[in-house]
């Protein structure tokens, strides 16, 4: 019986530009690329407003913008720096380091991946078009409380686009979440242990739960502000029967495990450098790995401190006091251990150890700073004062 065979077509292969393939790609490092990059570009962005913003406020009584104007560049520049820039370089830099630190081939879900960046490419994009929305971006602030982010006081459409643009990239940060705990779970490479793990991917580790839980939270709190603003509900406006002080719960219960969020991954960093640079092991490797573990579950007890003006019970004040005052407990942790690390080593003052020594003693200031805050007798006589703000 004669059998014919057949070959099978050969694999048609897609080539792609120099350029092209950029866009089309899963490869973990190149998403990082884009990630910083982008981030850089809101960078730019968002330091152009702010030089405008000074401008106004150069001297007293100047009229370079209008009032709208005003509060329309310091809530694009609040958003971009806060959604558009410090979280996405961290979420490139772990895109990139992640993998290569733990001894895998890439993210664990790479469409995943590029998915989470597409979101939040256009969560920017929408940001800001919404300059050229009817009415102009939206005015409430990068915090947009209510009463001021209603219908009632923003009527224009840009506040409903800066929800939207929320949205996205909080969509983009929990689908990376998600990526990065699942790649760091599952994926390690055989014997390295959680006591093995570098320090920058245990940061990242509780960078992604945090945002997990935190971001969550905001798309609910956003959620329910466009339905006052778009529904006829009444969640938020005290006129008709809502609960500002609600708001201010839902958006500071992300809010302070957002600043955690922002921070960690720059102590990670700071944790990789110092022994490099030191020439010695970075000293208590485990009190440093479960410092971290706490700053993430106390920063989720603190977010009241930032609502002692709102008038609430003593007894939650005194509460949220010493929660805040707890939290200095594992930061300081980290730099008496990132003190010790130096301590009798060969310290090498190349750039990144000026830069980390640098960020050390800026974070000890600023800590120092929040003791104070935390004490609520305090807090209410400088409460939106520019003491809080530097």
């Amino acid at each position: 019986m004669a059998v014919r065979v057949t070959s099978a077509p050969a694999a048609t292969i897609v080539s792609r530009g120099r350029y092209s393939s950029w866009l089309a790609t899963v490869d973990h490092k190149r998403i990082g690329i884009l990630y910083i990059l982008t981030s850089l570009v809101f960078f730019v962005a968002g330091g152009i407003v702010a030089l405008l913003m000074r401008s106004q406020l150069a001297r007293p009584n100047e009229h370079v913008f209008t009032r709208d104007t005003y509060d329309q560049m310091f809530t694009m520049h609040g958003t971009t720096m806060v959604f558009l820039v410090v979280v996405p370089v961290f979420a490139g830099l772990a895109n990139f380091l992640v993998p290569l630190m733990i001894g895998a081939r890439d993210m664990a879900f790479p469409r995943l991946n590029a998915l989470s960046y597409w979101f939040y490419l256009l969560g920017g994009i929408v940001l800001y078009a919404s300059w050229f929305s009817g009415g102009g971006a939206a005015r409430a602030g990068w915090y947009s409380y209510p009463p001021l982010s209603e219908h009632a006081f923003e009527p224009g459409k840009g506040q409903d686009l800066w929800i939207l643009a929320i949205h996205l990239t909080t969509i983009s940060s929990i689908l990376g979440a998600i990526n990065f705990i699942v790649t760091i779970h599952n994926m390690r490479t055989r014997g390295m242990s959680w006591m093995r793990l570098p320090l920058f991917v245990w940061t990242i580790e509780i960078y992604a739960i945090l945002i997990l839980i935190a971001l969550a939270e905001l798309a609910g709190a956003m959620t329910l502000l466009l339905l006052d603003r778009q529904a006829g509900t009444h969640f938020f406006p005290p006129k008709q029967g809502g609960n500002a002080v609600l708001y201010q719960h839902l958006f500071w219960f992300f809010g302070h495990p957002e600043v955690y969020i922002m921070v960690l991954p720059a102590m990670g960093i700071i944790s990789e450098v110092i022994p490099v640079f030191s020439r010695k092991p970075i000293f208590g490797y485990k009190a440093i790995a479960f410092s971290t573990v706490a700053i993430g579950f106390y920063s989720m007890l603190v977010w009241a401190h930032h609502m002692f003006s709102v008038g609430m019970p003593n007894a939650l004040n005194i509460f949220f006091m010493l929660s805040s005052v707890t939290i200095a407990v594992p930061t300081g942790i980290k730099i008496f251990n990132w003190i010790a690390t130096t301590w009798r080593g060969n310290v090498i003052l190349d750039t990144p150890m000026l830069f980390a020594l640098g960020a050390v003693g800026v974070f000890t200031i600023g800590g120092l700073s929040g003791i104070f805050l935390a004490a609520f007798p305090f807090d209410w006589q400088v409460t939106d004062t520019y003491f809080v703000v530097a």
